[in-house]
């Protein structure tokens, strides 16, 4: 291999974009079986993990090759909420919900004010004392995932899951795109049995919007930063113009 060849593949390696992403739902809802269809695009339905599990694999969105790592957590109650070490993790989160399962929704309802609420303040702790989710060992980037900006709301999506089973269906589509609306964010109903791209689409939409919120806040830095000189510039022109004239 020539050294041009060797140089581009580390200026690839270090240009590999990077998004870590939290699944949560409530129990039963098919977090497990959604991220081992877009990993691997196979289907699996029945899952009886204990503990929380995180996959990394490599992907190509809209062809540029991106590190996805994904925390598929696992609930110990159906009132459990994520704790501050898994929202301080995440860049980027997917909320996931069942059609069949009106308990799940309102979950999810809560879940994202919780995570909000826990990304603006970094406190620790859970919603009113409940949060009892413990993540498997990982290093947290601080207080907030990656270079996102708590200032700017966390990405997330809102994804339903179990379309196929519209006759057991308790949450409208309408429903869910109210709330999505309500979150600004991308919304989708999915199978996780049936639809291959949709779920594709759907972890693809947490790192765009992810990207996002990072060009977003470099943006408002670079504009402090430069408002701060251009400040500064104003005022050495103005004493320069108080100097004697030739």
């Amino acid at each position: 291999m020539t050294t041009n060849a060797i140089r581009g593949i580390r200026r690839k390696k270090s240009s590999l974009s990077e998004v870590k992403i939290a699944v949560l739902g409530a129990p039963g809802v098919g977090k497990s079986a959604l991220i081992v269809r877009f990993l691997t695009k196979r289907y699996i339905g029945e899952y009886d993990h204990q503990a929380e599990q995180r996959y990394r694999n490599e992907i190509l969105v809209d062809g540029e090759p991106v590190l996805f790592e994904i925390l598929d957590t696992c609930n110990k109650n159906s009132e459990a909420v994520p704790s501050q070490e898994t929202i301080s993790w995440a860049d980027g989160f997917l909320l996931v919900y069942s059609i069949t399962d009106r308990h799940s929704f309102n979950w999810v309802k809560r879940v994202r004010l919780h995570i909000s609420e826990r990304k603006a303040s970094g406190r620790a702790g859970g919603l009113g004392g409940s949060a009892t989710l413990t993540p498997t060992p990982h290093t947290p980037g601080g207080g907030v995932g990656g270079d996102v900006s708590p200032t700017l709301g966390p990405p997330m999506v809102l994804l339903a899951n179990k379309a196929d089973m519209v006759h057991l269906r308790q949450v409208s589509t309408e429903e869910g795109e109210i709330l999505a609306k309500d979150v600004e964010c991308y919304f989708s109903e999915v199978a996780a049995s049936e639809h291959v791209l949709q779920v594709a689409t759907a972890f693809h939409e947490v790192f765009k919007e992810v990207q996002n919120v990072r060009k977003r806040s470099k943006t408002s830095l670079l504009d402090r930063v430069l408002g701060t000189k251009a400040t500064r510039i104003y005022v050495r022109g103005k004493s320069d113009s108080a100097l004697p004239k030739d």
